[in-house]
């Protein structure tokens, strides 16, 4: 019947307009400037800034790897929007689907963009994170939200909060095609759930934060913990990392080195407070940052840092080698 026919042309039309529709929306997202490493290694370097709404949440590095078969994403960003924004950057990049989302630890700036791989993705690609992710993320999600409501204006529902469908204890190999990705779950440092990612075709390690370049360290996990997997790391045949924040560094290891000073004078002089009896905010307005060295945020996060270690090391057990000798009767 004429009708009929005038109906399918109707519901024709509308469908190419909704599939316009999207493909303009999709072409609205500005690409997220990528640059390639490494071949099929391509990093985003976030501001050396807090995460905050002058810079968009745009803080973290992320990145994406791309082999044979298809693509996995490491960290997405501190917004919805970075994350789009990301995705239209791989898309720019190559035709093969996101298999893998990986985020190296469950801070805000790293994670909030996983939402953006869930919407219209078919087949959705697997979230993949350490073990401990989950009930890191767990207990911080409504302060993440809330700080995307009250300074960024952004107001999500949990639901845009995803977690990992894929856990890795210890060690986990992903196979791209014709490239695989280490990862590896660490012991508490940076966090209580750091986890890095290794290409093995270009020898480039994701550190996600257990490395900071010019932008101070920020201690959420233990430092104690955080200098013993910085000895580890300091093994990996690494030519090529990416750090969490800061620029892409070929200077294996020396890259850690000025973080690992950072981090045992913090060590030290923490324990050298708690010596003389110091209380936590005599602690904190005198340990100072080593002067003439260039971190960035120093007042933003070392206050921070001195407290976190002094909670950390107020009660351990002295150290055999530093305690008082024992006297003759």
């Amino acid at each position: 019947m004429p009708t009929q026919g005038w109906a399918r042309s109707l519901c024709l039309a509308m469908l190419l307009c909704a599939a316009n529709a999207v493909a303009q929306a999709a072409d609205a997202v500005a690409p997220l400037a990528v640059v390639e490493v490494k071949p099929g290694v391509f990093v985003h370097t976030g501001a050396l800034e807090d995460w905050a709404p002058a810079n968009g949440g745009d803080v973290a590095n992320l990145g994406f790897v791309v082999g044979n078969r298809c693509v996995a994403v490491i960290d997405t960003g501190g917004t919805p929007a970075i994350g789009q924004a990301l995705k239209a950057a791989i898309a720019r990049a190559t035709p093969l689907p996101v298999c893998y989302v990986i985020n190296t630890h469950a801070h805000p700036d790293h994670v909030l963009g996983n939402v953006a791989f869930v919407d219209g993705d078919k087949p959705a690609p697997r979230f993949v994170a350490s073990a401990r992710f989950s009930p890191a993320l767990t207990a911080r999600e409504p302060y993440w939200l809330n700080s995307l409501k009250r300074d960024f204006g952004i107001t999500l529902p949990s639901s845009s909060v995803v977690f990992p469908g894929l856990s890795v204890d210890k060690s986990l190999d992903l196979d791209l095609g014709d490239r695989v990705l280490t990862l590896q779950a660490w012991p508490t440092a940076h966090t209580d759930n750091d986890l890095t990612v290794y290409d093995q075709r270009t020898r480039t390690l994701f550190s996600g934060d257990l490395l900071f370049v010019r932008h101070l360290p920020a201690l959420d996990g233990n430092l104690r913990g955080w200098l013993s997997v910085m000895a580890d790391l300091r093994r990996l045949p690494v030519d090529t990392v990416v750090p969490g924040h800061g620029p892409v560094s070929a200077d294996w290891p020396g890259v850690m080195d000025a973080q690992a000073n950072y981090l045992g004078a913090l060590l030290r002089e923490t324990r050298e407070a708690l010596r003389k009896h110091l209380t936590i905010q005599q602690a904190v307005d005198s340990i100072v940052v080593t002067p003439g060295t260039s971190w960035l945020l120093t007042d933003r996060f070392h206050k921070r840092n001195v407290t976190a270690a002094y909670a950390e090391l107020e009660w351990e057990d002295p150290d055999p080698a530093e305690a008082p000798k024992a006297t003759k009767p």
